[in-house]
């Protein structure tokens, strides 16, 4: 049996997403807990993804207008920063 990750990288490379989309859409699906949630640090990505910062900006945007994930801010006590929540 498929995992939801497995299934989700299906859909994904099935798609339509451009290759800078899929790219970050496929990085989040990676790093994604059971429940499909992730915490990740945008200047990571791009360092990672070799892209920059604002493509994975724009990218974010354009998975969550095409309604393959949603963000949710939350609130970081210890550092009283803001973060963004992926979820799928």
């Amino acid at each position: 049996m498929a995992t939801k990750q497995v299934k989700l990288k299906e859909q994904a490379y099935a798609s339509n997403l451009k290759s800078r989309a899929l790219s970050v859409l496929i990085y989040l699906i990676d790093r994604a807990n059971q429940e499909l949630t992730c915490f990740p640090a945008i200047p990571t990505m791009a360092e990672q993804l070799h892209i920059s910062i604002s493509t994975v900006k724009r990218t974010l945007r354009e998975l969550v207008d095409a309604g393959y994930i949603s963000k949710d801010a939350r609130f970081r006590e210890k550092n009283r920063g803001r973060a963004a929540t992926c979820i799928r």
